[in-house]
């Protein structure tokens, strides 16, 4: 009984960061396909080396592992010579909606573009540090945790992306 209480405890969490991990993954390998491959990698090893671990301890857990598997993603893309870098292939989800206006998909389709952009530029250690600070919530020294490195660095990288996307956000009707 306890064994099924933990996997469906598992099964749970994993499904609530599915989404948000897939899309810090695509951001940082910019191909949707690959970005599967780094979550679904990250949560067979979490299951795999820390299943038994208290569940508090599987976020910050999870996201050091998808960290270090985008890492060695990256580290072997230079290998090979082909560095896995496309100019903003993000992939976008528009939903379809009823709107009083019929432009308004299509502006906030726009808006959205523009941001995912912009994240995309970010350099590798301001973008993750970005994603995990706002997308997962988590505080500096969670984040400084996940990515191996310290508070002071988190609160510098943190820095920069947000000066970053502000200028290039600036004057954008957002």
């Amino acid at each position: 009984m306890m064994q099924e209480d933990r996997r469906g405890q598992l099964d749970d969490f994993l499904q609530s960061v599915e989404k948000r991990a897939l899309k810090i993954a695509e951001f940082a390998v910019s191909d949707r396909d690959e970005a599967l491959d780094l979550v679904q990698n990250s949560m067979i090893k979490l299951v795999q080396r820390y299943a038994a671990k208290n569940p508090e301890e599987w976020t910050l857990l999870f996201y050091r592992i998808l960290q270090n598997e985008i890492k060695d993603w990256k580290r072997k893309a230079r290998v090979r010579g082909w560095f896995g870098f496309q100019d903003s292939q993000t992939h976008k989800l528009v939903e379809r909606s009823v709107y009083a206006e019929p432009e308004q998909p299509l502006q906030q389709a726009d808006i959205s573009d523009k941001i995912h952009a912009a994240i995309a530029r970010l350099p590798p250690r301001q973008q993750q540090v970005f994603l995990l600070r706002n997308w997962e919530g988590l505080d500096i020294k969670q984040t400084a945790k996940v990515m191996g490195c310290s508070s002071g660095s988190v609160k510098t990288h943190y820095s920069r992306a947000l000066s970053f996307l502000q200028d290039c956000l600036a004057g954008e009707e957002l």
